[in-house]
């Protein structure tokens, strides 16, 4: 059985019991950051054979745990952090293992976008994730422009390093929308901003960006 279990984005607490139950009985946990999510099997007093398992070996590895699983062995995948195969590896490999006919199951828990979402004051009876945009100014505005005319929320995912680049061309592209970025969901310190996408730029102007951020933006006319 392969299993794709969720963890917490920030608060341990988030951990859900079926989560932990899973971690336990499972044969061998196929992890993103063994040194991250080591520090939650850790926190949780579980000591289980791992398997690191991320964008770079996502074949090579993928073939390891496919072999396990047609082999009678029981596979837990997590992320660094929320739903594994939500902007992370792990869609190729659920491919696989449908196509062998391994079975699978999910233990949901936590997911960054859809917790920045219900946060937002946006409308949530539709919505489209979009996950990472692309590096560089041009494809990213290029990015952004495929969703000028859609009327659904618009959530993306972006790094310390470029969240005030994406909320410049953000403004740019869209123009003055409505919108909220989010910062350690669930943690001590969360920050949510909420506002036009110019009084945004004007604060991420005066922050020192930690960690990644989550950007939530009105759709057209919304």
């Amino acid at each position: 059985m392969l299993y794709l279990v969720s963890t917490p984005i920030g608060n341990l607490k988030d951990i859900t019991l079926r989560a932990i139950e899973t971690l336990q009985s499972v044969d061998l946990v196929a992890i993103e950051d063994t040194r991250k999510t080591g520090l939650l099997l850790k926190h949780l007093g579980i000591k289980k054979p791992q398997l690191s398992f991320y964008e770079y070996n996502e074949a090579s590895a993928g073939e390891k745990i496919i072999d396990l699983l047609k082999n009678g062995k029981s596979v837990a995948l997590v992320t660094n952090a929320g739903t594994p195969c939500i902007s992370d590896p792990g869609y190729t490999l659920v491919r696989r293992a449908i196509a062998e006919g391994i079975e699978i199951t999910t233990i949901p828990g936590p997911s960054a976008f859809v917790s920045a979402l219900i946060l937002s004051g946006l409308p949530v009876h539709g919505f489209i994730f979009r996950g990472f945009p692309p590096h560089k100014p041009v494809a990213r505005r290029k990015f952004f422009q495929e969703d000028v005319t859609s009327s659904y929320t618009l959530i993306y995912y972006e790094s310390t390093f470029r969240i005030k680049a994406f909320l410049k061309d953000a403004l740019q592209v869209f123009g003055d929308r409505k919108a909220m970025v989010a910062n350690d969901l669930t943690k001590y310190y969360e920050t949510l901003h909420r506002g036009k996408l110019s009084e945004l730029v004007v604060i991420y102007e005066n922050i020192q960006p930690r960690g990644e951020y989550t950007v939530v933006i009105s759709g057209e006319d919304r």
